[in-house]
């Protein structure tokens, strides 16, 4: 006899239990088992109870050190609430009305040519347009290094939809800022390095960027700190690696390094040649010091034996001379001698 269910014979009893049944079997797997989860350890991970985030009392990001690379009218706009975060680990247990938000806090590296939203910008992201001072359209190229900040959370999964746009945009607007205005330090007019740049070609700001491609470095890394405090990214290292010209005044640039070279190998040379006469001068000043110095040692030995022979008495000086007369005497062959008439 084959084995069926005649649905015919079920009671309405029947048939609700089976869906209760089934309901809370669903309810399990669903709700239940589904809701354990884990956090890796490269991960940080904020919890929402019907959509609003755990928080840490009344503390905001406000009171923390970030907040001093904000300007005060900025520090009341970017006040994030303190959330709580998960640590690494688990099993940890969410509820169906609580929701997880992961993040990963690795560090990553990006061109900062790269453009999220058009990819193909920016020569498909290798090199980063900019113009400076004196109207040349220059290409930049280097690399970008953040990471997701743990204090900040709530910026970064809650305060913007898409972060990490903001923080490029934020970062080449800044770079390009710096760039249109970039002017090179003032150096001590008494100091070597001044001599050689007085014969330097001046005006050029492709060549000042190059030459100080350290402080616009540094520049950067400065004016990047807000970013944490605005979009909860990191901004760990901004290098600058190159700064290309245009290929049309390539050539020009090439030329007017060359001939700089040239006069600051001259002026070197020139300085070099009068330290050197500097130095012997010096030396002949030296020399002709010591050698007043010991022909006038004896004279002063002498006079001080004489002053001394003095002292012993009013008829000892006239003896000493007498004597040093009559070895004189001595050794001569021929005495002269005046006569008094």
């Amino acid at each position: 006899m084959e084995n069926f269910v005649d649905f015919e014979t079920l009671s309405s009893g029947d048939v609700f239990g089976g869906v209760l049944l089934g309901f809370f079997v669903w309810f399990a797997v669903r709700h239940i088992v589904a809701g354990f989860y884990t956090v890796d350890q490269n991960q940080r991970a904020v919890k929402t109870i019907l959509g609003r985030a755990v928080r840490v009392g009344i503390s905001s990001t406000s009171d923390l050190p970030m907040a001093a690379s904000l300007r005060p009218d900025e520090k009341e706009r970017y006040s994030y609430p303190q959330v709580r975060v998960i640590q690494p680990g688990g099993p940890y247990f969410k509820w169906p009305w609580e929701k997880i938000h992961k993040v990963s806090i690795a560090t990553q590296t990006v061109n900062m040519a790269f453009d999220p939203e058009s990819p193909g910008a920016n020569n498909n992201g290798t090199m980063l347009d900019a113009v400076t001072k004196d109207h040349l359209n220059t290409g930049l190229t280097g690399q970008l290094r953040y990471r997701v900040s743990e204090q900040n959370l709530y910026a970064y999964v809650f305060g913007v939809s898409r972060p990490f746009i903001h923080v490029m945009g934020y970062f080449v607007s800044i770079l390009r800022e710096r760039i249109a205005n970039f002017e090179a330090p003032k150096r001590n007019p008494e100091s070597t390095d001044a001599i050689t740049e007085s014969a330097s070609v001046h005006g050029v700001s492709i060549n000042d960027l190059r030459k100080n491609l350290r402080d616009l470095n540094e520049h950067m890394d400065q004016e990047s700190q807000s970013s944490v405090a605005r979009y909860g990214i990191t901004l760990d290292a901004c290098l600058i690696t190159g700064i290309d010209p245009p290929p049309e005044v390539e050539s020009a640039l090439a030329a007017i390094n060359t001939a700089h070279n040239h006069v600051s190998s001259e002026v070197s040379l020139a300085q070099a040649g009068a330290d050197q006469k500097i130095v012997q001068s010096r030396r002949a000043v030296e020399i002709e010091t010591l050698k007043a110095q010991a022909e006038v040692e004896p004279l002063i030995a002498v006079a001080q034996q004489l002053a001394a022979i003095k002292k012993g008495g009013p008829g000892v000086l006239p003896a000493y001379l007498r004597n040093v007369r009559l070895g004189l005497f001595q050794k001569a062959d021929r005495v002269f001698m005046e006569i008094k008439e």
